[in-house]
């Protein structure tokens, strides 16, 4: 029997939260999903989910939460463009902080046993030092994205000191693969995958020699599964490690395309960190994780999704 018999998904109509969604079901829990579909897409929903169309902000979340009761929450619901947040960091905020304590409340009202967080590793440790940066690292998001993650992160923790509700934040690396949508600001490697497959001019932003590392959306579902799982609780960086230039991927994806497009740069987004990459021996040692995806088999992966979705 599993530990957990039910489970609440935020955002689990999105990228990575349908991905968490099918592999709970896999072992077989019980999961419900909170979606307000700004970014996910129903049809990711698992139809073994119960699916409930809401914004983690709307007034009627009490009154759900009470009817679920879940175990357990993985909450992912989020709004993920950084740029805009920068544009509008009061609506990010909103979210991001206010929709995330609120979530974390009625958890403990409601007798959730563990939160686990999805949260941002590529925009939390700015360009200090060089990387790869561990969990030790000092957190200083330049981003109102990265600083809204933080703020939750803080209020998890002051919660569980005061109620005893355990969480675990996953922060994470720039996520990749298939679900991921190619029409958003977040997901360079979607989005240049999409505009090789359609014609499209892919455009790179500033001179493309800056570096993020990109960890495949199967490994972060393996992270979040042994979140629950472990009797863990705290922060957790997963990512590879390893940095690539949005150069470098453009190229790749455009070999594996069979493209001739020329690159084509715009100037530099603002706020933009230059160089992150994130050390992952903590989660190595207390979950037992480590990446199994390297970044070509997971580029092959996500491009062979790309053309049977085009």
């Amino acid at each position: 029997m599993p530990k957990y018999k039910t489970a609440l998904v935020t955002g689990g109509a999105g990228f990575i939260g349908s991905h968490v969604v099918d592999a709970l079901i896999r072992q077989h829990i019980k999961v419900y999903v909170i979606d307000d579909l700004s970014r996910g897409l129903q049809k990711n929903v698992n139809p073994n989910a119960h699916f409930v169309k809401m914004s983690i902000t709307s007034s009627q979340l009490p009154a759900l939460l009470k009817r679920m009761k879940p175990d357990i929450i993985f909450h992912l619901a989020a709004q993920i463009d950084v740029q805009k947040a920068i544009k509008n960091p009061s609506e990010d905020a909103l979210v991001n902080i206010v929709g995330t304590l609120k979530l974390a409340n009625e958890a403990v009202e409601v007798g959730v046993k563990k939160f686990v967080f999805s949260s941002t590793g590529g925009a939390m440790y700015s360009d200090h030092g060089r990387p790869p940066y561990d969990e030790s690292c000092p957190a200083t998001p330049v981003s109102p994205y990265g600083i809204a993650k933080r703020s939750a992160e803080m209020y998890l923790a002051f919660l569980q000191e005061m109620s005893g509700m355990s969480s675990v934040v996953l922060r994470y690396a720039n996520v990749y693969g298939p679900r991921q949508r190619s029409d958003g600001e977040a997901g360079v490697i979607a989005i240049f995958g999409g505009c090789l497959l359609s014609g499209k001019q892919a455009v790179i932003n500033g001179d493309g020699k800056q570096t993020r590392d990109y960890v495949y959306v199967e490994d972060v579902v393996r992270a979040n599964l042994l979140a629950m799982n472990k009797a863990v609780t705290g922060i957790f960086n997963i990512g590879t490690g390893k940095q690539a230039s949005v150069n470098t991927l453009f190229r790749k994806l455009r070999k594996m395309a069979k493209s001739k497009m020329v690159e084509r740069h715009a100037p530099a987004c603002s706020g933009e960190i230059l160089r992150t990459a994130l050390q992952c021996k903590k989660a190595k040692k207390e979950l037992g994780w480590s990446p199994r995806t390297t970044l070509d088999e997971g580029l092959v992966k996500t491009m062979k999704w790309l053309m049977k979705k085009s």
